[in-house]
């Protein structure tokens, strides 16, 4: 038998409590801003609410998305800052409405992609990582463009698949988060401040994205409980 707090179970509860545990000892040891606590913090939340298909992932997701891509921008990552403000703001918009739309019983409908639009959008991302990471190599002050543009790109794709509810979304982000903490392990090299928080926080994403895919993957099935 689950046990459970509400509509919580205890692995939910536990790993949340125990990244935001972290967050705080971290902002506390490293004398992190409140304001980079603050995006962690509901990044965390807006993943785990994905997970169960909630609709207050795309609440919280509106405050971590402008947080999120202003420490990017003084980070000098502006193919993260383009995808924040101009795909995830209108995107979390779409997405609230998308989900209210699809619920059955109080639950999110989810559902599966066949093989031929798993190889779609494999030639997607890998085409539009290289045509944007070779853009991004002309701004002078960008750093690492190939990860950041891999990382941008794979954010799309996986919004996308997450607003039409489809459970593959979340192997993407798995490549997305191990990327992205690539990313900010390069930058907390160069001396970035808010470098291990990010770090802490992306790989509390990749382990939410494979806790994310088991249970959708039960809910497509329609098995989920």
């Amino acid at each position: 038998m689950r046990k459970s707090l509400g509509n919580w179970n205890l692995f939910e509860i536990a790993w949340l409590g125990l990244f935001s545990g972290i967050a705080i000892v971290l902002t506390v040891i490293m004398k992190d801003t409140l304001f980079g606590f603050t995006v962690f913090l509901t990044g965390v939340l807006c993943v785990v609410l994905a997970a169960k298909g909630n609709l207050m992932t795309y609440v919280f997701g509106m405050y971590n998305t402008f947080g999120y891509a202003y420490l990017s921008y003084v980070n000098g990552l502006f193919g993260e800052v383009m995808l924040n403000l101009l795909f995830f703001v209108p995107m979390n918009v779409i997405g609230f409405f998308m989900w209210k739309k699809h619920r059955h019983g109080g639950q999110l409908a989810m559902r599966q992609m066949d093989q031929r639009g798993l190889f779609l959008v494999a030639v997607v991302c890998a085409i539009g990582s290289l045509s944007l990471g070779f853009g991004l190599s002309f701004i002078p002050a960008q750093n690492s463009p190939y990860i950041d543009a891999l990382t941008t790109v794979l954010s799309v794709v996986a919004t996308f698949l997450m607003v039409r509810r489809f459970k593959e979304q979340w192997l993407v982000y798995m490549i997305l988060n191990i990327f992205t903490v690539l990313l900010w392990v390069i930058r907390t090299l160069d001396g970035s401040p808010d470098g291990v928080l990010m770090i802490v926080m992306w790989s509390a994403y990749l382990i939410n994205a494979i806790y994310g895919y088991y249970t959708w993957n039960k809910g497509a099935k329609g098995v989920l409980q």
